[in-house]
């Protein structure tokens, strides 16, 4: 028997629809069923009714056909394999997985919930349950569905493509838990290296990379946090957290998710936190890369536990009263083969241009936010993370990367946008469009945006010319505040203006503090490390340097370990030093952390204007040679005050005269300098009456390398 060229293309794995030659097709007043079975040695047809129909082999590498009777609906497939005898549906009778609308939204690229069509899906279709498997390979000569199930074989479950360019498949009988990859023939046929799912919910543990079957109908979606809990008017004290380092057990061995809702939480909520923020959790091959280089967006990693067991985590958060925020990599992604790299065999994700495509620093490649498709699949995936997990919000790694053409490449490396300049001009839309969609859709959630440069209106609203993020980094009081500390106190004199700088614009943007990760890695030591000075000097400017910026204007967030003093650098191999509470010091800096964030918490005065000029007003910025500073901070109401003085020197000083805007008395309600902290205990005992004259002032005693907070009375 001749064979067609249709049905060579099937034996050859080249058909780019299998479904219009394979299962059941009227033909010439007769119902043609082909099967595509290979190593079985006979099949036959069974009808809804039971009767048989043995197919013939068309060709020894499994090519059967044979005839049903007119009236047939449903039918099965028996298929002989050596001994054994296996009764099956054919994957080649189900009708397509996605509707017209579903492509229609797609080609429009305005799909928000990619997530619910894309991927690998659970379903039951036409009473038989199996999984529905979709992916966007535009450029793609055929894409078949390889794993567990058929052997990692390419040619049972070849997939029809649907619009443009999304190839789709129901697979009966495979079940949730099983592997699977994508395995693609490229633009010229070439066969590349096979894909794990780009919107996998479940990945293997590395270096294993197939995707894994999860039922994303086990993630209902989650009650969120607290409805203001990220409000400009808020207390927002974040604690940062690698998830593979916080704790680790005996062996050296991470904690699961379970393990760490069991314990993480409560902690956070102990020191008083209002937000954990975890490092990327989306899977990633290298440990190395702290999650930052990922190739599952959509899965959380197995390194901790399954999906269920991330849910479980953040369920725990929310039951303490913690926001969970993620950060999130919307800039780059690696160019591991498994991955988005040259995903159908041509630039698909990524620009085809190095010169556009591949960040010089990292190794890793760029988003093509020009591509509809693209920036679909990135905003999906942060609408995925607060709906399908309740996240509270996400931050924004490396926006600056995003903005610019040039970013961090030489002259004539880059190539301009169309008007000649060096913004990225389909980044820009992106992150509005993200923002925007992410607002709209979880008005209480939030975003954050790592950025380091000058760039206007990062945390304005779109509709006023901003990107629309909830709040910035702010990247420039890190670096001059952490300057400033890490100088002997005899040449702060000639650095004071690092102190007084971040306040020209720390209302230019809504700002959140950040004491990162990446301040305490790659030789910039921790930041007690930075501390200059004998022990005792150097804990005593880290009590100082805290205590000053959680008066300072701006939410806050504190990397691990950092709230209990980690001398050595962070090493994401292992776990923090939890033995340095036993020692005095550490525990003293451990216990002004938590002192810290309930007063900033508790007094209004600290939080409530930290986004508003009108909460913030310089009482002393003059007294270089004595390295004092103080400042007022505000709440709305008209006794709403919280005094500061900040001490960055060794030197005691007393009597030092400070203006108040009231009279009567002042309380001293924080005092970094306390024994309690490991302090020399010099303060103000507690209260000071103002002293009369004209203007109500106070004479303090100011400890030495120390913060004092001071509140007036109630009327």
């Amino acid at each position: 028997m001749t064979l067609s060229a249709e049905a060579y293309a099937i034996l050859e794995g080249r058909h780019s629809d299998p479904f219009r030659y394979l299962g059941l097709h009227p033909e010439n007043g007769h119902n043609v069923v082909r099967a595509f079975l290979p190593h079985a040695s006979q099949v036959e047809a069974i009808d809804e009714q039971g009767h048989c129909a043995e197919l013939s082999r068309l060709h020894d590498a499994g090519l059967f056909e044979g005839e049903l009777p007119k009236d047939v609906g449903a039918y099965r497939l028996r298929a002989n394999y050596g001994d054994n005898v296996v009764e099956l549906h054919d994957p080649y009778r189900f009708p397509p997985v996605l509707s017209d609308f579903d492509l229609y939204l797609l080609g429009e690229g305005r799909h928000q919930q990619l997530y619910d069509k894309l991927g690998a899906h659970p379903m039951v279709m036409e009473g038989v349950r199996g999984v529905a498997f979709v992916v966007f390979a535009p450029n793609a000569k055929r894409v078949s569905v390889v794993g567990d199930f058929n052997y990692w074989d390419n040619r049972p479950h070849a997939m029809r493509v649907r619009g443009n360019g999304y190839w789709e498949i129901f697979i009966p009988g495979v079940a949730v838990g099983s592997r699977y990859k994508f395995d693609i023939a490229g633009p010229h046929g070439e066969r590349l290296p096979l894909k794990a799912d780009p919107l996998a919910f479940q990945a293997e543990l590395r270096p294993n990379t197939a995707s894994i079957i999860f039922d994303e109908s086990k993630l209902s979606p989650k009650k969120a946090s607290t409805a203001n809990v990220n409000a400009l008017g808020s207390p927002m004290s974040i604690y940062e957290v690698h998830l593979g380092s916080w704790r680790r057990k005996d062996g050296n061995e991470w904690l699961t998710y379970r393990e760490l809702a069991e314990t993480l939480p409560k902690y956070a909520r102990d020191m008083g936190f209002t937000h954990i923020e975890l490092l990327p959790i989306s899977e990633h091959p290298f440990d190395g890369s702290w999650g930052y280089q990922p190739t599952g967006l959509f899965a959380p990693t197995s390194r901790f536990g399954s999906p269920e067991d991330f849910a479980a985590f953040v369920e725990a958060c929310h039951a303490e009263g913690l926001a969970l925020l993620l950060d999130w990599v919307p800039g780059h992604f690696p160019d591991d083969r498994h991955g988005l790299a040259y995903f159908d065999g041509t630039a698909l994700y990524e620009h085809a241009n190095p010169l556009q495509g591949r960040h010089l620093d990292w190794g890793t490649l760029i988003y093509n936010y020009g591509r509809t498709e693209v920036t679909n699949f990135l905003v999906s995936n942060a609408l995925f993370w607060l709906e399908r997990y309740g996240i509270d919000g996400l931050r924004v790694d490396a926006v600056a990367s995003m903005l610019y053409l040039d970013y961090s490449r030489p002259p004539g490396g880059w190539i301009p946008n169309k008007y000649g300049g060096r913004e990225n001009i389909e980044a820009i839309e992106f992150l509005r469009r993200f923002n925007t969609e992410v607002f709209a859709k979880f008005p209480h959630a939030t975003t954050a945006a790592e950025e380091s440069t000058a760039w206007p209106q990062v945390s304005r609203p779109v509709e006023f010319g901003g990107l629309g993020f909830g709040y910035k980094w702010n990247m420039g009081w890190m670096h001059d505040t952490l300057n400033y500390i890490s100088k002997d106190p005899i040449h702060r004199k000639y650095h004071h203006d690092q102190i007084l700088f971040g306040l020209h614009y720390a209302f230019s943007e809504n700002f959140i503090l950040p004491l990162s990760h990446d301040e305490v890695v790659h030789g910039k030591h921790s930041i007690l490390g930075r501390m200059p000075g004998d022990d005792w000097q150097r804990f005593a400017n880290l009590r100082a340097y805290y205590a000053f910026m959680f008066a300072h204007p701006g939410k806050k967030l504190m990397f691990m370990g950092s709230e209990f003093g980690q001398e050595r650098e962070w090493d994401h191999d292992h776990s923090l030093d939890w033995h340095l509470l036993e020692q005095d010091r550490h525990r003293g800096i451990h216990a002004l952390v938590r002192d810290l964030n309930n007063l900033y918490r508790q007094l209004p005065a600290l939080h409530e204007l930290d986004c508003d000029p009108a909460g913030f007003e310089w009482i002393i910025t003059n007294d270089a040679d004595h390295n004092v500073f103080a400042w007022v901070r505000k709440g709305h109401a008209p006794r709403q005050r919280c005094l500061v003085v900040v001490n960055f020197s060794p030197n005691l000083y007393e009597n030092y005269r400070v203006q108040v805007p009231f009279t009567g008395r002042w309380r001293e309600v924080f005092n970094s300098d306390s024994a309690y902290y490991g302090g020399s205990n010099k303060g103000n005992v507690g209260e000071r009456e103002t002293l009369e004259g004209l203007v109500p002032h106070l004479d303090l005693t100011i400890p030495p390398l120390a913060a004092i907070y001071l509140v007036p009375d109630s009327e």
